[in-house]
């Protein structure tokens, strides 16, 4: 029960990040650049599940109802459809790098932004039917590398004070 609330405490924080994420008016000029905000609380969970495994389920669980959620409040359909497959691939990444123990958290959260972004740009080669939506990777690929560093340094800081409340 304890940590059934301690979930939705993380998808609210989760939801707030979204939201805060959507009202910020950054454009860099690339559709699909955004801060991720949202997915500190994912790296958290990879990081303090009680058990490895439990983190990922938690993360799928929590990250999944967040971009539901936050799709119909914020956004749209096509938003939801991206960002599923963008967190679905980045999941399967960011856990298999946990469990190879190769990476920091930094790593796993740099990992997981670029292939997040790797995700979406799968998907809009199939919504538009085209590769021309290719020429946008490299530049998602260094947006990913930037926020999933910045993310993951705010995760290596925070990570210490939820250990301590047992979250």
């Amino acid at each position: 029960m304890k940590r059934t609330a301690e979930l939705g405490f993380l998808l609210a924080v989760a939801l707030i990040l979204s939201y805060v994420e959507s009202l910020l008016p950054l454009t860099f000029g690339i559709p699909g650049i955004k801060l991720g905000l949202p997915n500190l609380v994912v790296v958290l969970l990879l990081y303090n599940g009680k058990k490895s495994l439990t983190g990922a389920r938690e993360a799928v669980l929590v990250n999944g109802m967040r971009i539901i959620l936050s799709g119909f409040l914020f956004g749209s359909l096509y938003s939801i459809l991206y960002a599923l497959a963008g967190a679905a691939l980045s999941l399967m990444v960011m856990v298999f790098a946990k469990k190879c123990s190769c990476f920091s958290m930094l790593g796993v959260s740099v990992l997981g932004g670029v292939f997040h972004n790797v995700g979406q740009i799968i998907v809009a080669m199939f919504v538009v039917e085209t590769f021309a939506v290719l020429y946008y990777l490299p530049f998602l690929i260094i947006s990913g590398v930037v926020t999933g560093a910045l993310l993951g340094l705010v995760g290596m800081e925070t990570q210490p004070y939820l250990q301590r409340h047992d979250l």
